[in-house]
């Protein structure tokens, strides 16, 4: 994290070690694949689609198991994830701020209510298209794309502070 950011939060909380000022700890990409039973293809596809936008490799997580009423079978696999630490981090955070953000349709920023009670912050962005990593000439499905902010800090509102630091683009009152 950028010293200048530390400076701002340190003038803004009465913390006396640098240590327990918050940080963003990870940034956790789900992406669910839901006609992924009928076709490897759409796999495939969201693969490559997640592993441009996020610069890593992602996991295929399968159901644990059956359930009937989803139509579910133990193993079938269900979504794509991704754990984004470091540099990586940054940088996605960087983008989402400041490029993909921005580019959705009446954007005026986001609500300041999707704070878990740790201090994480969920934001579902409902088309992947947005990203300019990827080529929409070879997109056949519209997929919503779960992104979670892990932040580690004592309260919600020192989480907020510090996306707020960072240039997250919170809905103004």
């Amino acid at each position: 994290m950028n010293t200048s950011i530390n400076d701002q939060l340190k003038k803004l909380l009465p913390k006396h070690n640098i240590h327990s000022l918050p940080k963003v700890k990870k940034v956790v990409l789900n992406y669910r694949v839901s006609d992924s039973r009928d076709s490897q293809e759409a796999l495939n596809t969201a693969e490559t689609e997640l592993m441009a936008i996020a610069g890593q490799k992602p996991r295929l997580c399968r159901a644990k198991k059956s359930v009937a009423t989803f139509k579910l079978r133990q193993n079938e696999p269900l979504a794509y994830k991704v754990t984004l630490r470091g540099a990586r981090m940054n940088h996605f955070i960087e983008k989402l701020f400041n490029i993909v953000l921005p580019r959705l349709r009446d954007f005026k920023g986001l609500p300041d209510t999707n704070f878990d009670s740790s201090g994480n912050y969920n934001l579902t962005l409902k088309d992947q298209t947005f990203f300019p990593e990827i080529d929409l000439d070879k997109v056949n499905k519209i997929r919503s794309l779960q992104i979670t902010i892990n932040i580690a800090a004592s309260s919600v509102s020192d989480s907020k502070m510090l996306l707020s630091a960072l240039g997250f683009p919170f809905q103004k009152d």
